[in-house]
């Protein structure tokens, strides 16, 4: 089968994908949202060519429009600490001292160490996705990314990519969309 977006060798339906492991195959095998299951799709990739800019010129263009991070915050309020996923389109960043810190009701918030960020969610650093997370956790979405047709996520494993609609994302639990969560990357 062809992916919808980038030129990658193929893609095949996630919940069937054989070396897709770990949390995020886990909640694609028991995916239950209104998008059907064989529209989340799992391509492989080169962990080698994991850095943007070179994944882009490998992978196609078009991917610099329609991927999505997945990044792990850590709040603070009164002693507690939260921590939640924010995703966003790539060509911008989290706002975390503003949208994040707001949603979560967080006097101070930052990006959550990358061991925490690990350890936490059981994916790999560079892989990080938001299906799969910990039951529980706030997922933050930019409402750009649900709009999209189809995007690239992280699949939980720095070998691998996920492609499904934006909308899908919408649908996992926690999640919670917002205008302005992704603000245009400084130089």
């Amino acid at each position: 089968m062809r992916a919808p977006i980038g030129n990658f060798d193929s893609a095949a339906p996630a919940a069937g994908a054989g070396n897709f492991t770990g949390p995020a195959a886990d909640a694609v095998r028991a995916w239950t949202g209104t998008v059907p299951a064989d529209q989340l799709l799992y391509v492989d990739t080169d962990p080698e060519k994991a850095d943007t800019a070179v994944f882009v010129e490998h992978y196609g263009e078009d991917l610099v429009g329609t991927s999505a991070n997945c990044v792990v915050v850590a709040a603070k309020r009164g002693g507690e600490r939260t921590l939640a996923a924010c995703v966003v389109p790539s060509t911008t960043r989290v706002d975390v001292n503003g949208a994040v810190r707001r949603q979560l009701g967080a006097r101070k918030a930052s990006f959550a160490p990358m061991d925490t960020a690990v350890a936490e969610t059981g994916m790999e650093y560079g892989g990080i996705t938001p299906i799969g997370l910990p039951e529980g956790w706030p997922l933050l979405i930019d409402a750009a990314v649900t709009g999209m047709p189809w995007t690239l996520v992280g699949s939980g494993r720095r070998r691998g990519k996920l492609i499904l609609p934006g909308k899908a994302l919408a649908e996992l639990p926690g999640a919670v969309v917002l205008e302005g969560l992704g603000i245009p990357a400084g130089p």
